[in-house]
């Protein structure tokens, strides 16, 4: 019989990238790996006309961070798989590179049951991701919970797919 006593992130990482992991048993990214997917792109400069006109590039997307957080079924409970990574979130939001800014939490659903139970489910998950990040320090004043259902698919070759049930973190800023 092997026992296998300690498995490194990497190797975790390396066996939830094969699917041998189910995505409760995939380790949480850390609040560094947050930080930097989050951060705010440099602005565009801005530049003026003849007419004094301000013009500016078109801004690219928003810097985003999907998470598959867990909830009991049918509700907007946080199951415990799902504790870490929401400390990170919330240890990455307090980080001074991120202190300053604003975020939209956004909550969604795959597209199994009504549109309306989906989008109240989707907001009733993202007010409880906000209250969570709010328990743990994060100012409520820069945190905004939005439930999207099931009209924003992540997999849209697959409206049931489990990695349409997610919540997304978006800078504002």
């Amino acid at each position: 019989m092997i026992r296998i006593s300690r498995i490194t992130g990497a190797a975790l990482l390396a066996l939830a990238a094969l699917g041998v992991l189910p995505a409760a048993a995939q380790p949480a990214p850390t609040a560094e790996q947050m930080i930097e997917q989050l951060k705010a792109a440099p602005q565009a400069p801005r530049t003026r006309s003849l007419r004094n006109l301000t013009v500016e590039a078109a801004s690219a997307a928003r810097p985003s961070l999907s998470l598959l957080i867990q909830f009991d079924f049918d509700s907007a409970r946080v199951r415990p798989e799902s504790q870490q990574a929401l400390a990170n979130l919330a240890q990455a939001l307090q980080s001074s590179e991120l202190s300053a800014s604003k975020f939209v939490i956004e909550g969604h659903t795959d597209a199994k049951g009504r549109a309306d139970y989906n989008q109240r489910l989707s907001q009733q998950r993202a007010d409880a991701v906000r209250d969570y990040l709010a328990q743990q320090g994060v100012a409520v004043v820069r945190l905004t919970a939005a439930g999207k259902g099931s009209s924003e698919p992540a997999n849209a070759a697959d409206p049931f797919a489990a990695e349409n049930r997610r919540v997304r973190i978006v800078n504002l800023d």
